[in-house]
């Protein structure tokens, strides 16, 4: 322990940062491993925007970031950077939505993937593929935004027991989800060809073809979510020790745990929205992070940047590994994600 002012002590590794008479305790490690985050993040961004089928030059890039026009326009500045600008988001907004879940379960395993929500928002697309309700495809995020967070709702509702706990609501999640897979798989396999290969491209998480007009809808949802993002920082400390605890710090505990949730699956889901289910980012992005941070709670900007950083350099193998090629992301991720998964759970077990 350090102490600031006498009978004042505070643990060792953090600083006062003061402004105008606020006060703002700041974790050192964790502002450090924030700041090289943000430019390992940078850098993927950039290889990403230079490295494909064609090489485009940093210096070109630049020119075409700050509008100077060129022969790159097209590749850089309407192709690529929208598409990294797209997976940033997608990734932040996976990493948090893991973090705020993995907290309320206090479970490292547990992610939005396992409690639905990427299986609710398949099967609200299936259902509407199937029934013929949407019209356009543009239509098709809004309609895997609304079968997350309803999977999600039904998840919380099955689970609630004079209270919610963890572990029944991580089973009920894996529930749910193994009904609607069985849903999805019931529409490849009865659906027509063509439809067939648009949902399963869908459901493999990918990048291409997107940009601009799915990264505008999931930026403002962050934006917005700024708020919530900061109440669920201060939440997630006593969330961390036992309810009992918690609630005699006098922390209503079923209610920040509900705040929490809807805040994790509303991101999740919007995320799953603009680019497909993209797995295991949720569950590896806050855990990384942690291990980086090395903090008792889950980092919200580590894991923020994390799963960023994850989920542009998984894009930048995806589209440039076996060119012309390009594997979808969710799949790479996938690949990635499964082992580390099984790492996981020996170590869990081993506890």
């Amino acid at each position: 322990m350090t102490t600031t002012a006498p009978g004042r002590p505070r643990p060792a590794g953090l600083s006062v940062l003061r402004f105008r008479g606020l006060s703002l305790l700041l974790h050192r490690r964790s502002a450090a491993v924030a700041a090289v985050l943000v430019l390992l993040l940078a850098g993927v961004m950039l290889l990403s925007a230079c490295a494909g089928q064609s090489y485009v030059p940093p210096g070109e890039v630049w020119r075409v970031l700050r509008g100077h026009g060129g022969p790159y326009d097209l590749v850089v500045g309407e192709l690529r950077v929208p598409r990294i600008v797209l997976g940033a988001l997608v990734g932040a907004a996976l990493g948090l939505s893991g973090a705020l879940v993995q907290t309320v379960t206090r479970n490292p395993l547990a992610s939005p993937d396992v409690i639905g929500v990427g299986h609710g928002a398949a099967a609200a697309t299936v259902l509407a593929l199937a029934t013929g309700t949407v019209a356009s495809p543009g239509a098709l995020p809004a309609v895997a935004v609304t079968g997350g967070l309803v999977a999600a709702a039904l998840v919380y509702v099955l689970a609630w027991r004079h209270g919610m706990q963890p572990s029944r609501f991580v089973l009920t999640g894996v529930g749910i989800g193994v009904a609607l897979s069985a849903v999805v798989q019931l529409y490849l396999t009865e659906s027509e060809l063509a439809a067939a290969e648009q949902l399963k491209l869908w459901l493999a998480g990918s990048l291409n073809g997107r940009g601009w007009e799915q990264a505008g809808p999931l930026g403002l949802v962050l934006l917005l979510a700024l708020p919530a993002l900061v109440w669920a920082n201060r939440a997630m400390r006593p969330l961390g020790l036992d309810a009992d605890t918690a609630a005699a710090l006098g922390v209503r505990v079923h209610r920040a745990q509900l705040g929490l949730t809807v805040l994790g699956v509303v991101l999740a889901a919007t995320a799953t929205g603009a680019a497909g289910p993209i797995g295991f980012v949720a569950l590896t992005g806050p855990q990384l992070a942690r291990r980086l941070t090395r903090t008792p709670q889950l980092p919200l900007i580590a894991s923020a940047l994390t799963g960023a950083v994850v989920v542009v350099a998984a894009d930048l193998v995806a589209r440039t590994l076996i060119p012309p090629l390009e594997i979808p992301v969710g799949a790479l991720t996938s690949l990635v994600g499964g082992p580390y998964l099984l790492w996981l759970l020996g170590r869990s077990g081993r506890r």
